[in-house]
């Protein structure tokens, strides 16, 4: 299926570097993590979006936020802290554009969700907070664009029937296997899941959002047949904000991108063959039957005569029956090679 600029075939791989919050609500921290993120080799960047007023209840948004990494005295002024206007997430799109590399956010409200109408998103993403809220889930869903679902702290009904919903007005579809944790312990990942979601939703892409402290995870989720994958992305894991410490710096995002490239190539072919790539290799290492002292016309060839030795040029050790026992046609030196024309 197409997704953003890309045509996903069978061995492609998509990867998705979230930025999310981790600009800390700086523009220029947004531009430059989404110049990182090309240079990283992903194929988009997404953001987070909200409406803090609507979105949260008043004793929530009101709610003491004393920690160090907060950016407010209250929950709703640190999380206000961290929000994009429209002028700068005109800049991001136009920057990204630039860049040529996909840019879409994730809307956490209705409101948020008109917001962006503006800027005719290619993709949604709906996190998996709100994978049972389905009137969110619908109105983004209406909007026919690529709908990428989370499914962390989700059962497999659950994904059922948010998957029928948007298929019900949207075909395009993409589900992600997700634990909710953040960051995600190893033994919590369950990348098996990757192969129920396949039997489940056969016409529908799976992917990951991966929020393992690590790169092994998507790796092991693409032999399992995921093709989309979302990991958080930062300038620096130290950085103040509580998704720095388990997101992928520029280094580790390239690492992450040239080894899901790699993996195709590594698997390769089912059929076992004798490759270019291994004759002079065997040629060197393997053995041959060579003389292992002078032998005269018309002697009869005992093992004793013979010794196996590299270079590998001549006939291999497992061929020695066609030899043996049998008499030499010519004279030959201590140390050549005895093949099967030299006897009668």
């Amino acid at each position: 299926m197409k997704i953003g600029k890309k045509i996903l075939s069978k061995n492609d791989k998509y990867l998705i570097a979230e930025i999310g919050h981790n600009h800390q609500g700086d523009l220029k921290k947004a531009l430059k993590l989404i110049k990182l993120a090309k240079e990283s080799g992903a194929d988009a960047v997404k953001f987070q979006k909200r409406n803090n007023k609507t979105l949260f209840t008043k004793d929530f948004y009101e709610r003491p936020y004393d920690n160090p990494n907060s950016f407010g005295k209250t929950y709703g002024q640190h999380r206000d802290k961290l929000e994009l206007n429209k002028k700068q997430f005109k800049e991001i799109f136009e920057y990204s554009h630039h860049l040529k590399i996909d840019c879409f956010v994730t809307p956490f409200d209705k409101e948020s969700v008109d917001f962006m109408d503006d800027f005719d998103l290619n993709i949604f993403k709906i996190a998996s907070a709100d994978l049972n809220n389905h009137d969110l889930v619908h109105y983004i869903s209406q909007r026919k664009k690529t709908v990428i679902l989370s499914t962390g702290g989700a059962t497999l009904e659950q994904i059922k029937e948010t998957h029928d919903l948007i298929k019900s007005v949207n075909k395009n579809l993409i589900i992600l296997h997700c634990t909710a944790a953040y960051p995600t312990r190893i033994e919590d990942m369950n990348l098996n899941v990757i192969k129920t979601l396949q039997n489940k939703f056969k016409n529908t892409p799976i992917g990951l959002s991966d929020h393992e402290n690590g790169i092994d995870a998507a790796l092991i989720a693409y032999m399992l047949g995921a093709r989309v994958f979302e990991k958080h992305f930062t300038y620096d894991r130290a950085a103040k904000g509580t998704d720095h410490a388990f997101s992928l710096e520029p280094m580790g995002m390239a690492r992450l991108s040239r080894n899901l490239e790699r993996v195709p190539k590594l698997l390769g072919s089912f059929k076992k063959r004798i490759l270019d790539c291994e004759i002079e290799p065997i040629k060197k290492m393997s053995k041959s039957i060579y003389l292992k002292k002078k032998i005269k016309k018309n002697e009869i060839i005992t093992i004793n005569d013979l010794v196996f030795k590299s270079p590998g040029i001549g006939l291999q050790p497992n061929k020695v029956s066609l030899i043996i026992n049998k008499r030499i046609n010519k004279d030959k030196p201590e140390g050549s090679l005895v093949l099967p024309e030299d006897v009668k």
